[in-house]
């Protein structure tokens, strides 16, 4: 590889062009930041990314830089969120598994590639590390791949090389992976946790996020048996249950033995632990995603969280009203494929209400808020207050059980707006009719 300074290789960039971040734990801020200093000498550039745990605002997010950047993120995370909501960015809406394959046929057309890799290996590959994700496909299209190339880049199996040749321009740097720790559950966490972990399986393949509800989920299935993995974040919380031969991925039919995962997001003790580990592999998510490839596993369950779910079980998982939060990101994909599997489970997990007070479980969306999950898919909605299954219920059956996992006090408002909604079939279920 030909190393050179992070200004010299963003020079490869022309005005006009697309560029693909790599995100997750492997933002290519160093590359980002020598971008921006180029905000006066470029025009109409965009750029994209998927799931970002950088919290900092990326540094072509600024308003002055208006014609030189436009943000246009398949999911759209805290370094971004702020810039897009005032109008200087957007999100084009895309089920994540799908995205590789947008990239390849040129629906969503990338000139430019900015990737975090680590030193290559004897035969020349470098791995992406932590974010194979859409990073992949990404690099394969691209004309031009620059490259920040670290030691403490964890090297990882799978489909997630790169072979030095096909870098344009690579930055020796000393970039670590960010590192994100979580402390013990909540009691509300905990309790919802305990409900979903209740309805999981002995041998159950899972999917399952990063944060406080999924690490309490995985306590509850400490004690599980033969249990595996195929998901798109790997976390602290299931090398946990790794070390413990709680996951040992015996029962699967996708690579059964193996812990399959899109990218990693977790401690640097974690990333120690996954660095040229044959016991795991790294895919695209197009693979990771694909719902017909999840469903062949037995038991596949799917957990995820919502925004506000409301009393027919839409799902709201990216928007806060009009306001884009996120994106769909892997959320369909999973409890699609999960649907399909023999024995298959899948679980909307949240607390009953935000930080504020505020009922997630409510009787009509807010207007202008997004449909992740339709009503026709969910099955499994948990809070602290229980857990119910929607699954085969009208609409005032599943009335009836969401309410009864809402906060008590807003019981009652809810009550009166499923008799308004649904009317005698709604009363007389009341009634034990």
């Amino acid at each position: 590889m030909k190393f050179v300074s992070a200004d010299e290789a963003v020079k490869l960039v022309r005005s006009g062009d697309t560029i693909a971040c790599q995100g997750g734990a492997s933002v290519p801020v160093l590359l980002q930041e020598a971008l921006a200093r180029r905000h006066a000498e470029l025009r109409d550039v965009t750029i994209t990314s998927g799931f970002n745990v950088h919290k900092d605002p990326a540094p072509f997010c600024k308003p002055e830089y208006k014609d030189s950047f436009l943000v246009n993120s398949i999911f759209i995370s805290a370094d971004q969120r702020a810039h897009v909501a005032a109008g200087y960015g957007s999100m084009t809406p895309a089920f994540l598994g799908e995205v590789p394959g947008m990239f390849r046929r040129g629906e969503f057309p990338v000139d430019v590639a900015f990737i975090v890799c680590s030193m290559p290996d004897e035969n020349g590959y470098c791995s992406f590390g932590i974010s194979a994700d859409i990073a992949v496909a990404a690099a394969e299209v691209a004309r031009v791949v620059i490259a920040e190339v670290s030691p403490n880049i964890p090297y990882l199996y799978g489909d997630c090389l790169i072979h030095e040749s096909k870098i344009s321009a690579a930055v020796l740097c000393d970039v670590a992976p960010f590192a994100m720790t979580f402390g013990e559950p909540t009691p509300i966490e905990a309790a919802i946790g305990a409900n979903v972990a209740s309805q999981i399986p002995d041998g159950a393949c899972l999917q399952i996020g990063v944060g406080g509800i999924p690490n309490a989920v995985l306590n509850g299935i400490k004690h599980h048996q033969h249990l595996g993995l195929h998901t798109e974040a790997m976390t602290d919380g299931v090398i946990r249950l790794m070390k413990e031969g709680v996951i040992d991925n015996s029962l699967k039919k996708v690579r059964p033995g193996v812990s399959v995962a899109a990218l990693a997001i977790g401690s640097k003790e974690m990333y120690e632990y996954i660095d040229h580990n044959h016991t795991m592999e790294f895919f695209d998510v197009a693979y990771t995603n694909d719902p017909f490839l999840i469903a062949q596993n037995p038991r596949a369950c799917a957990i995820n969280s919502a925004i506000e779910v409301d009393l027919t079980g839409q799902i709201c998982a990216d928007s806060i009203g009009e306001m884009v939060f996120s994106s769909v990101g892997g959320q369909h994909d999973f409890m699609y494929g999960c649907s399909l599997s023999e024995g298959g489970r899948t679980f909307i997990a949240l607390p009953s209400r935000t930080a504020k007070g505020k009922a997630k479980i409510v009787p009509t969306l807010t207007p202008g808020a997004g449909v992740v999950t339709t009503r026709f898919q969910t099955q499994y909605v948990a809070t602290e207050y229980g857990i119910v299954y929607l699954r085969g219920k009208s609409l005032a059956e599943r009335a009836k059980l969401l309410i009864s996992i809402a906060h008590p006090d807003d019981r009652e408002e809810l009550e009166r707006a499923a008799c308004k909604r649904f009317g005698y079939s709604f009363l007389r279920l009341g009634s034990g009719a």
